[in-house]
């Protein structure tokens, strides 16, 4: 397929390239990184709530489950609990900084690998543990691994794919996540139903399939040409991108990136540079994007749907039946994003996305808070909750065509070469943290804010709504690497990014100055 584009943006250059099978297998194959994330978050709501589970490491969390008359809005609320959900992302907020560190200096491919490799010992620790300390080993090891894979994964796909097509390739990384937890919350349907502590052994343990697909991708993938031309494999570089492009015209684009890749040679201590005002754009929005994405409360539906759904009167099949219905949603979902953000650009579903999660997530709160009130011993009927199941549906419809997919995808893409390894770390950390934060605390807001929770998750997404409005330029269609015209040529960014950063010729800024 042809390639060439029509950039919004002035000055921004047009490559020649076509739509290879290698770019398209390669960022496939890629993508595979996203499985071990999805795969986690998926199961760990699942298990959490497996009647065998929680008798061998959470004794009084069951008992609590079975007392009749129990506050349901704290049924679950354990911190032990919560802590072995939560300890995977505080352990993937560290890796992720020392992952910027081996994915500029070995490539990407090699991070993506190690994040593999240590998924899987993971999974081992936790499908055959004997305590509470192996369930926790087992949690860290696998958040070291998340850690590196969403480091590097993102920035590979970012750099692999041509300009107008990066959108719909770097959301392949999200379309695995979500492919991980519908897979994870069908496997959890089938377990819950084996007796005794197999269930959730197999659960657990099955893990490692993601991870040996990622370790075998990983081996096989090539680098990409940012990453060999920043490690000076020059002319390995050019005919990789050449291969990629499936033409030999690549030299306007080969001089990029080599014009960026000894800029970035420049920057000595690119965590100390970052912090320089021309680059203050891309670094506060590489920081809200993943602390906004977060707070959409999307991780809530996501890690302890099956638990939530039980909460809301559903027995425990129903609920992990649910579970996998609202997981099944947001995957389709996932794919109008595919298909529609390098069209329409990132701006529309951000905010058409954040206007659906918004309404839904008001009405949902509404709806609990009628029903259960303040107390939480209320009952609520089979209509009723199959109506709160259609409004989290449409909440997550509107999360999986927006902040979902294109929270990775617009920290990945906006940086230059200099400091794109740094930014995503910060990404990852940020998104991480306060993963764990919501992760660590959710059981026990939901328990003494009861209904209110999901008013204090839309107020988030009413903020960051109106954030991406006012703050965030459309990057559809613009070179990685000539991102900084983006900046430039926003009402309120361009006062940071410098003349030079942009290659303003003399004529431009007489212009200017005129």
């Amino acid at each position: 397929m042809a390639g060439g584009f029509v950039s919004q943006t002035p000055g921004v250059r047009n490559y020649n390239y076509k739509l290879t099978p290698k770019v398209f297998v390669t960022c496939f194959i890629g993508a595979f990184g996203g499985l071990i994330f999805g795969y986690d978050l998926g199961i760990s709501g699942g298990v959490t709530q497996m009647e065998p589970f929680l008798e061998e490491f959470f004794p009084d969390v069951h008992r609590k489950m079975k007392s009749a008359h129990q506050n349901e809005y704290c049924r679950f609320d354990s911190q032990l609990l919560t802590l072995f959900t939560s300890s995977l992302y505080l352990a993937a907020l560290v890796s992720s900084l020392f992952a910027s560190t081996i994915t500029r200096v070995f490539g990407r491919k090699w991070s993506m690998f190690l994040g593999g490799f240590t998924f899987f010992v993971g999974s081992a620790f936790n499908g055959f543990a004997q305590n509470i300390a192996m369930l926790l080993i087992g949690r860290i090891l696998l958040g070291f691994g998340v850690g590196f894979a969403n480091q590097s994964v993102p920035v590979y796909l970012s750099e692999m794919a041509p300009p107008n097509l990066r959108g719909a390739f770097n959301n392949g990384f999200q379309v695995a996540i979500i492919f991980g937890i519908v897979v994870a919350t069908i496997i959890n349907y089938f377990t819950a139903q084996l007796k005794g502590n197999i269930g959730w052994r197999i659960s657990l343990g099955l893990a490692c399939v993601p991870a040996m697909m990622i370790m075998i991708g990983a081996l096989i993938l090539p680098d990409t040409p940012n990453s060999l031309i920043e490690r000076g494999f020059t002319d390995k570089a050019k005919q990789m991108l050449q291969s990629i492009r499936g033409t030999n015209e690549v030299d306007e684009e080969f001089q990029d990136l080599t014009d960026a890749s000894e800029e970035s040679k420049q920057v000595k201590h690119p965590w100390k540079n970052i912090l320089l005002p021309r680059y203050r754009p891309q670094l506060i929005i590489t920081c809200f994007i993943p602390f906004f994405q977060q707070l959409t409360g999307i991780n809530v539906i996501t890690f302890y749907a099956p638990v939530l759904f039980q909460t809301l009167g559903f027995r425990s099949k129903a609920s992990l039946l649910s579970a996998m219905v609202t997981g099944i949603i947001e995957l389709l979902c996932t794919f109008v994003s595919v298909f529609t953000v390098d069209r329409f650009g990132r701006r529309v579903l951000f905010l058409q996305g954040g206007i659906q999660m918004l309404i839904s997530q008001i009405a949902i709160g509404v709806m609990i808070g009628v029903k259960f009130g303040t107390v939480g011993t209320g009952n609520i009927g089979k209509t009723d909750a199959n109506l709160i199941v259609a409004l989290i549906c449409i909440y997550v419809a509107g999360f999986a065509w927006s902040w979902g997919p294109l929270g990775w995808l617009v920290p990945s893409e906006i940086s230059p070469l200099e400091i794109r390894s740094a930014a995503q770390a910060i990404n990852v950390a940020v998104n991480m943290f306060f993963t764990f934060l919501v992760a660590q605390l959710f059981l026990t807001m939901l328990c003494h804010m009861k209904f209110g929770l999901f008013f204090f998750f839309a107020v988030f997404v009413f903020i960051m709504t109106i954030f991406i409005y006012l703050m965030l330029p459309e990057t559809k269609n613009v070179p990685i690497e000539e991102m900084n015209r983006v900046w430039k040529a926003h009402w309120f960014w361009g006062r940071f990014i410098p003349d030079e950063a942009v290659g303003v010729s003399a004529a431009e800024m007489q212009q200017k100055s005129v």
